[in-house]
């Protein structure tokens, strides 16, 4: 109940004029910015960081929440028009979706993807107002040895899972683990990393780092890789859907909701992973199997469920633990951190009208999309047909301004290109960013915990064990790093007994 009537002031905070348009301007930016192939949620929450400066912190929070969702319900738009999704978590929408639409079907697939983000949105969001709270009581008892046990898993996880090889993952830590150094080391006053630039001592501001990398990187890298010609864009029809629509489609979304939440609230856990695993949930039920390959609308309706409810599961342990799970959750996490607000288990505590407005601005949001999306998906269509050269011009143009906002100095417009280039170098070589980003934001406060655990234990290695908890995280810890080694074990033994049996 109490968690209830703190819910019901986030909602009389955030039902005011002021606050609704905040929100209506979070949804229709993250609409557009899903719906733009090559953009994300987390570069447009990078942009707008600066931009937020003078704002309240509630009122900024409730624009980034919208804009987070508003990207999941864009991203569904390019995949099913295009044959493009605008997110990564829009991949598996591609492979019904369009065929929907070139069958005629456009409209009924966009309603599907529409309401099933609601209804999944809606659903997360619930369960995120029960399993957070639940998750701080858990976080309360926890010392620096469990905490920094936690940021390690955190670490390790999502270098391990992301990316194409493990190796690219752990290279993409170590820069951002390297980024994360540079500046005054708080215990010892040394320099670290500076190479005597005095720009560097106070290090350089996540916010840069968000705007370079997730910005710069990612317009220079799909600017670089632009095809020439237009892209065909199927036409939309009535955005509408029948009485079989409605039937093969409610038990999708809740299939969807319900693989989603949990998988967005682990480390690394994504949206992509349960996609496709509602995808081949809905295949393997689907009393119309002869579609699918060929526009069958299970095929939109759960993934999209799923993809919307892993947005809601990545802000539990964003806001009860403070690691993020996703690249918008890791630059949110950077927003609290400019504001001289740190997310965990004392935020509800300290700062809890904010975060019940934050949730409650998510229930606004989600109606509110749900209102843009059905009516005005075919004015939201001429988006995309925006010149390239224009839209890469003036993130460009942002990009620079924001970065410069943060200091008043040139410097970090050479920090901001020379950070943009290397996103783009490691989107040539398949690198994933978003180890480097959880690097450079966890990476000093697994240090900080580390060096607490220590101080207990008077310098003695074992500090860094602590209790129970820390036992059983660096039990998974290691069967992470172990797994590749295990499996090359097997695939050789069964290679054995084969050539014996030969």
């Amino acid at each position: 109940m109490e968690n209830l009537n703190a819910l019901i002031d986030g909602f009389g905070a955030i039902l005011t004029p002021g606050n609704l348009l905040i929100a209506l301007i979070g949804v229709t930016i993250g609409t557009a910015v899903g719906m733009l192939p090559g953009l994300g949620t987390a570069m447009a929450i990078a942009l707008l960081l600066p931009i937020t400066y003078g704002m309240e912190p509630t009122q900024a929070f409730i624009m980034f929440g919208g804009i987070f969702y508003g990207g999941m319900y864009g991203g569904s738009t390019t995949a099913i028009l295009l044959n493009t999704p605008g997110q990564s978590s829009s991949v598996v929408t591609v492979l019904e979706g369009y065929k929907m639409a070139r069958n005629g079907r456009g409209g009924q697939a966009l309603a599907t993807a529409a309401i099933g983000s609601f209804v999944a949105g809606t659903i997360a969001t619930v369960a995120l107002v029960f399993v957070t709270p639940i998750t701080v009581q858990f976080a309360i008892g926890l010392g620096a040895p469990e905490y920094f046990a936690i940021m390690m898993l955190a670490l390790i996880a999502t270098a391990s899972v992301l990316g194409s090889s493990r190796i690219r993952g752990f290279a993409s830590l170590l820069f951002g683990l390297v980024i994360g150094t540079i500046g005054i080391d708080a215990v010892t006053g040394q320099q670290r990393l500076t190479y005597g630039v005095p720009e560097l001592a106070n290090g350089i501001d996540i916010v840069v780092v968000a705007v370079g990398a997730f910005a710069v990187g990612e317009a220079l890298w799909t600017a670089a890789r632009r095809r020439n010609g237009k892209d065909e864009i199927v036409p939309v029809g009535r955005v509408w859907m029948g009485r079989s629509d409605w039937r093969r489609s409610w038990g999708p979304w809740l299939r969807g909701s319900a693989l989603g939440f949990p998988f967005g609230a682990v480390p690394a856990g994504g949206a992509e992973v349960p996609t496709f695993l509602s995808y081949v949930t809905e295949r393997r039920l689907s009393k119309h199997k002869d579609e699918f390959g060929n526009g069958a609308i299970e095929g939109v309706a759960g993934p999209e469920a799923a993809n919307n409810a892993s947005a809601a599961g990545t802000l539990v342990p964003m806001l009860a633990l403070g690691l993020p799970c996703n690249a918008t959750a890791a630059v949110m996490l950077a927003a609290f951190q400019t504001y001289g607000i740190q997310p965990g288990p004392l935020l509800f505590e300290k700062e809890s009208a904010l975060v019940w407005t934050l949730i409650a601005g998510l229930f606004v949001g989600n109606a509110m999309l749900l209102v843009l999306n059905m009516p005005l998906i075919p004015m939201w269509v001429k988006l995309l047909r925006i010149p390239k050269p224009y839209l890469f011009a003036g993130i460009l143009f942002f990009a620079s301004m924001g970065a410069y906002a943060t200091s008043g100095q040139a410097f970090e417009l050479y920090i901001l290109l020379a950070l943009g280039l290397a996103g783009l170098a490691m989107r040539r070589f398949g690198i994933p960013m978003l180890p480097m980003i959880v690097g450079v934001i966890l990476g000093p406060m697994a240090e900080r915990q580390a060096r607490m655990s220590l101080q207990l234990s008077g310098g003695d290695l074992s500090g860094l064990i602590g209790g129970p908890v820390a036992w059983t995280v660096y039990a998974v810890v290691a069967v992470i790093a172990l797994w590749p080694l295990v499996s090359l074990a097997r695939r050789r033994a069964m290679k054995g007994r084969e050539a014996v049996a030969a």
